[in-house]
């Protein structure tokens, strides 16, 4: 569906900043409406910063680990000076690790390449690793006031039921792409992509849309057909396929063996509990116990589960005391104080917690 001829883009335009400049939210990483219009400009690493760690993660869940971040590491060229394993344990629990690996990348080539400086548009920002469309775009607009156009899930949830756009998603993101990019102007750029968002977030929310609130209505296609929350239409998932593996929570005294994982992969870089294959089917206890990373007097503890973007885990947790083993000296450890557990991947930190008979 295209924009309807008689929206009025700038009586639009103009009632959602004026909304914003009312009711913007306070987050540790914004630069407020008052802010900018008395002269203060956003940092292009902590818009970066934040826009990397709000993928797939909540705001409330972020805002710990960005002030963590940036009083630790408040430039991007003292993060870029870390060692791998410290900024994976400070990303723990943040999940997608993805972006760990991907966020050192990208700060060791502002600090190597830009001496330590952003580029300043969306076409350099493209350029450094890691750093997709949707990001490149929020940097340019939100740090630099670049008329970028800035498209994440709240966005698409404004649009949809705005237009009323019929085509599910995902079918509809380019449409729903270009309907936004309709309305950027060159005038106040990053406050209009902030405003789309906190609109989508705080109002035009997935449920229980609060429509007698919101600064768009009028001009909303959704609202007036009585069905807003209908919108975006989905097409509906097929089954999340579920894997099947075994951790091994592994003590001596008051230590607990872990490994760190390849770099490439699920949870790549990060420290876990020793774990085999992840497969499609169950493994039994002589296949549990043969697959431990040493030999040993394992104990079944029951098994946790985790769910994954892609698929769902079964994780039976078997568990040993190196004291008890007979002298095994197998594997290849790095022995964690058991009050270090705290920053391991959830599934990890699950696993370990059902154990806690013998830790």
């Amino acid at each position: 569906m295209k924009a309807s001829v008689s929206l009025d883009r700038a009586a639009l335009r103009s009632s959602l900043l004026a909304w914003y400049d009312r009711q913007a939210r306070t987050l540790a990483w914004r630069v407020s409406p008052d802010e900018r219009r008395a002269g203060v400009r956003s940092d292009p690493y902590r818009v970066w910063l934040s826009e990397v760690m709000l993928q797939q993660t909540t705001v409330p869940h972020a805002t710990p680990y960005f002030l963590s971040f940036t009083q630790r590491w408040p430039t991007v060229s003292d993060l870029a000076a870390v060692e791998d394993g410290d900024l994976m344990a400070a990303w723990a629990g943040l999940g997608y690790y993805a972006r760990a690996r991907n966020l050192l990348a990208c700060a060791r080539a502002v600090a190597d390449q830009h001496g330590g400086v952003f580029p300043d548009t969306e076409e350099g920002l493209r350029a450094l690793p890691g750093v997709g469309a949707y990001t490149a775009a929020a940097v340019a607009a939100i740090a630099f006031d670049r008329a970028a156009n800035v498209v994440d899930g709240n966005v698409e949830r404004v649009m949809s039921r705005l237009f009323a756009v019929e085509t599910p998603l995902p079918d509809a993101k380019p449409e729903l792409k270009a309907l936004a990019g309709d309305l950027v102007t060159d005038e106040r750029p990053g406050d209009w992509a902030q405003a789309l968002m906190d609109l989508g977030a705080t109002v035009c929310k997935p449920k229980g849309p609060l429509c007698d609130r919101c600064p768009v209505s009028a001009w909303c296609e959704a609202f007036k057909g009585g069905a807003p929350e209908t919108y975006p239409r989905k097409t509906k998932k097929g089954d999340r396929p579920r894997r099947h593996g075994v951790a091994y929570v592994l003590t001596r005294g008051d230590a607990v063996a872990l490994v760190r994982r390849p770099p490439k992969g699920l949870l790549g870089g990060m420290l876990g509990l020793p774990t085999s294959e992840w497969r499609a089917t169950p493994y039994d206890d002589a296949e549990a116990v043969a697959a431990a990373p040493i030999a040993g007097a394992w104990r079944d503890f029951g098994a946790v589960e985790h769910v994954f973007t892609h698929f769902s885990l079964t994780l039976r947790v078997f568990a040993a005391d190196k004291a008890g083993n007979g002298g095994a000296n197998g594997g290849d450890f790095v022995w964690t104080p058991r009050e270090g557990l705290s920053a391991l991947p959830s599934v990890f930190l699950k696993a370990a917690r059902a154990a806690e008979r013998l830790l």
